[in-house]
């Protein structure tokens, strides 16, 4: 054989060795044929070549042919198996993956601890979490949970399928945490809302000499988003705070998220046009903060300069700029923001759907909102009925409202939200029967309206406060403080609005 036009060199293992070498990073595409090449010399049986072009096959995409190759082996070891069980994944093709292991038992070849990762990843992937406890047992009976790599990602696996408690237990047993087991279950932790957990977590990590890295950063700022706790995130970001963050594009935008979340929408936008470069998840993260906090305006005139620099935006994009429509009024520039998503490559999502519902229906057009519902590709589900039912509460439009009560009590009938919104309703046109009725059905079925609260961040804590709550420590003086507000917005003329409130008022 001839390499590149030059001389002819030998067909030794060596010569192909190098051969796959240079294919896998020059040119992939000729792998099969080296492939071929190894049967003809009748080399195919040197393991070491098998196993060197399985790993380039997979790595190149060629996955199909990787496992021709590998039906092909005579009893693979082990490690063969876990080369194509990762290529699976790694080609994006979980299922593929768990069924690969799930050959690889019923033929009782045993894993090891560079298995068992990646077929969790798998399940966590199909959020298959019945799968996952079944590779979990397998840890169990060959003694592979205590691995370090197997204990994070039945970590994640736990807390993705929603149970966090059971992802606690497996991190609080872990013998040894290294910086992924705690990111792992920090990450765990703000994705499933439980941010002041995640904060919690953050100060025993400090505690165990632990430094953090951007991913920590990202998680930390995250969870203060979600809480609102502004003074807590900014501390934390200055005290890990290296020139590799204030460059890392992934906890800028973190951070600006933050301010966002916080109502300070100033800081973020400041962060925004300090940074050095900006992906669609900056544009989208300023975009929907300025939607979330009324500054409607700003966000469509961001959306228009996000254009103009071609940025393309995405779902989320588009979802903060119909928000912002809603909270401007601006219902025919909504409408025609909403019917150009497809021409740009991106089909709408309920939840644009529900934005386009609650536009219509703040603006009192409620028989398009309504027309809008129906005409709508997939399924409505009680969040966009619920919508409209809002909107007929508001303009008392009791016939449209029923139908729309309907349709999200026959979807959400234990959800109050709702039938508080129906309530009001009848409240708005006084009658007070039904909305009697409606408060006599909500206690007999014992449903019971999530309780209203407020928090504040202060002195490095956050205080919250629920609706009537006299349980904080300072109570009296609040209450106190509360009740000369309300003289003093009484004095200068303002009044509150009554008309929707759940019981006549007394003489009415």
């Amino acid at each position: 054989m001839r390499a590149g036009g030059g001389s002819l060199f030998p067909l030794t293992k060596q010569s192909l060795s190098q051969l796959l070498t240079w294919s896998s990073t020059r040119s992939p595409q000729s792998l099969p044929i080296v492939h071929a090449l190894i049967l003809t010399t009748g080399l195919s049986v040197k393991d070491s070549l098998l196993t060197t072009l399985l790993s380039s096959l997979l790595d190149s995409g060629h996955v199909s042919h990787a496992r021709k190759l590998f039906d092909g082996m005579h009893k693979p070891r082990i490690f063969l198996w876990n080369t194509v069980l990762r290529g699976y994944f790694r080609n994006g093709l979980p299922r593929e993956s768990l069924f690969f292991y799930g050959s690889m038992r019923a033929r009782s070849v045993r894993p090891d601890e560079f298995t068992l990762p990646f077929a969790v990843k798998a399940c966590a992937e199909l959020s298959g979490f019945e799968s996952g406890q079944a590779v979990h047992s397998d840890g169990i009976k060959y003694g592979l949970e205590f691995f370090t790599e197997v204990r994070n990602e039945l970590v994640l696996l736990y807390v993705s399928s929603g149970e966090l408690g059971s992802a606690e237990w497996l991190f609080d047993s872990m013998v040894e945490k290294d910086l992924v087991a705690w990111n792992a279950f920090l990450a765990g932790c703000v994705q499933m809302g439980c941010a002041s957990k995640a904060l919690s977590l953050f100060h025993r990590m400090e505690l165990a000499g632990i430094k953090p890295d951007a991913i920590t950063v990202v998680s930390l700022l995250s969870a203060c988003g979600q809480l609102g706790c502004l003074e807590i995130g900014e501390r934390i970001y200055e005290s890990t705070r290296t020139g590799s963050l204030e460059n890392n594009l992934v906890v800028q935008n973190a951070r600006l998220d933050m301010y966002m979340k916080c109502g300070i929408t100033e800081l973020g936008r400041a962060v925004f046009d300090s940074m050095h470069s900006r992906n669609v998840i900056s544009w989208s993260a300023v975009i929907n903060g300025y939607a979330m906090n009324g500054k409607g305006e700003e966000a469509l005139a961001l959306f228009s300069r996000m254009q103009d620099e071609g940025t393309e935006p995405n779902h989320v994009t588009y979802l903060g700029v119909l928000s912002a429509c809603v909270h401007a009024g601006r219902v025919t520039q909504g409408r025609a923001i909403f019917n150009c998503m497809s021409t740009k490559g991106v089909e709408p999502q309920k939840e644009h759907y529900a934005c386009m519902v609650d536009l219509l229906g703040r603006s009192g057009d409620l028989n398009e909102a309504h027309g809008f519902i129906m005409n709508m590709p997939m399924e409505p589900d009680a969040a966009i009925w619920g919508s409209l039912l809002g909107a007929c509460a508001v303009y008392g439009d009791i016939e449209m409202g029923q139908i729309a009560a309907d349709a999200v009590l026959d979807l959400a009938l234990n959800v109050a939200a709702y039938q508080v919104l129906l309530s009001n309703m009848y409240a708005k046109v006084g009658n007070w029967d039904r909305v009697q009725n409606l408060r006599a059905r909500l206690k007999k079925n014992c449903v019971n309206k999530v309780a209203a609260y407020s928090s504040i961040e202060l002195h490095r804590g956050i205080h919250v406060f629920y609706s009537g709550d006299k349980s904080h420590p300072r109570s009296k003086c609040i209450y106190e403080t509360l009740e000369y507000l309300y003289l003093l917005t009484r004095s200068i003329g303002y009044s509150w609005e009554m008309s929707q409130a759940l019981e006549p008022l007394p003489g009415r």
